[in-house]
């Protein structure tokens, strides 16, 4: 039995490496890189290296450090790779769903690492079945490596890839690699992010720019793709081809609030800057007495920095995260489950006890998790309560690649703040607002904002009609 820390989950981290010259260990490079996007998917990772016998893929269940030996890096020889962490929700927890997904055609070999999730994969898949095609997973990546192979028998790879990307619909962050050439795609929306490095001797693709400084070969971000943006890596540099004129911006606003690392810079917003601003716009509009801040760990840290530091109120550790439990472990008996939240985190007595305390975390998703906590840091001693969250109420699923709950199991759809508050044994609880979210990214942007406001920036199905798989 599996328990789920009450989070939003992550979705996928991909990341592609184009060498120029020879001598390059491009399957150790893509290895190191995905540890450094491991907290973007830990359900499974994949390799896949462009070799001199074709496309070598090797893939597994676990994390990053559990799927790949040094006996199975030394197999990953060759001048192009391509790598995937994932976290899956509909689409079934098993390795052949695990990504790269690998695919041979008549014009040669490719493979595809997603992050996103295609909105109309159901007709897609149903217009390819009546063609006669099968498929041997329930990802919704086979698709794309299906349409991509049929056209380029007939119109060659480049033309191929620009219209598969004319057909799909939703949010992708692509990492191809066919035909000797390494490929990124970001939607025409920009949701799912997706950024350029360069080094010396080639290029780099990634999910996030904290894979970049990973690599220990003096890697450096050039820039983020461009919403709607394909670019071809190959023996003559990079090639930008702009697929849809018609593209309306707009980032996952979760990215910042939750799932990508701190170090990150991802659309020119640092992301610990980011929630260190969502923390002191927190305070301003909603500050309470209070005699020591805590974030919890680890989403909850750069938040409540910003909080403490704008309100004048101490910071201190309240909070201690047991390291070697990930976000996700199994737990052996009903008794363990219950206690899950103590097996993770455990109050610091010296900094909670007898005092009015903070606690700032990131979101609210069934409330289950901040119930305990709260009252652990009761029981702990604390003589106050009080919840701030750094990010909107969350009331609507998400549809673009983050594994969010029905409305049913929402606690912000269900429930008043008040009614939240007194659910989950808090003194006060207050959440950042809309409009002091867009502050702390950027208030001359748009950001996809769905699951707060269910204004959606591509039009999807009802959720009891569709309750898309993220890949």
């Amino acid at each position: 039995m599996m328990y789920n820390d009450d989070k939003l989950h992550e979705e996928c981290g991909v990341f592609g490496i184009y060498a120029n010259g020879g001598g390059v260990d491009v399957g150790g490079l893509t290895y190191l890189a995905l540890y450094a996007l491991q907290h973007r998917g830990q359900e499974s990772a994949g390799i896949a290296v462009n070799g001199p016998d074709g496309i070598q893929v090797e893939k597994g269940m676990g994390l990053v450090g559990d799927v790949f030996t040094d006996k199975v890096l030394e197999k990953l020889g060759g001048n192009i790779a391509i790598g995937h962490v994932r976290y899956s929700t509909a689409g079934g927890s098993n390795v052949v769903n695990a990504q790269p997904i690998y695919g041979k055609f008549k014009q040669g070999e490719i493979a595809v690492a997603h992050n996103g999730t295609l909105t109309n994969v159901g007709v897609l898949k149903e217009m390819f079945e009546d063609l006669g095609f099968t498929f041997e997973t329930s990802s919704d990546s086979e698709i794309m490596i299906k349409m991509i192979a049929r056209a380029a028998n007939r119109k060659g790879i480049e033309r191929a890839v620009l219209e598969m990307t004319q057909t799909i619909k939703g949010s992708y962050a692509l990492a191809i690699m066919v035909d000797n050439k390494l490929i990124g795609i970001r939607d025409p929306n920009a949701i799912r992010p997706l950024c350029l490095g360069k080094y010396d001797g080639g290029y780099l693709l990634a999910s996030e720019s904290c894979a970049f400084d990973s690599l220990g070969i003096g890697a450096e971000f050039v820039r983020d793709l461009e919403p709607g943006e394909i670019v071809v890596i190959d023996e003559n540099g990079v090639k930008s081809i702009n697929h849809n004129e018609q593209t309306f911006p707009q980032p996952c606003a979760f990215e910042y609030i939750y799932f990508a690392r701190p170090d990150s810079v991802i659309d020119r917003i640092s992301v610990h800057d980011s929630r260190i601003r969502a923390g002191e716009i927190l305070w301003k509009e909603s500050p309470v007495e209070a005699d020591v801040v805590a974030g919890i760990p680890d989403s909850g840290m750069d938040a409540a920095l910003g909080f403490a530091k704008i309100s004048g109120i101490p910071y201190d550790i309240g909070l201690i995260k047991n390291k070697y439990v990930g976000r996700s472990f199994i737990l052996p008996s009903q008794e363990a489950r219950e206690q899950a939240v103590r097996i993770k985190l455990n109050a610091l007595s010296s900094v909670i006890r007898g005092k009015r305390v903070v606690l700032v975390d990131d979101s609210i998703v069934r409330g289950t998790t901040s119930k305990k906590l709260i009252q652990m840091i009761r029981d702990t001693g604390a003589t106050e309560v009080h919840l701030r969250i750094s990010s909107p109420v969350v009331q609507f699923p998400c549809y673009f690649g983050i594994d969010t709950p029905y409305r049913d199991q929402l606690m912000g759809a269900q429930l008043t703040i008040t009614q939240m508050r007194d659910e989950i044994g808090a003194d006060s609880l207050a959440f950042l607002s809309i409009d002091g979210l867009l502050e702390a990214l950027d208030p001359e942007r748009q950001f996809c904002l769905g699951c707060l406001h269910g204004k959606y920036p591509i039009s999807v199905q009802m959720e009891e009609e569709n309750h898309v798989q993220h890949v």
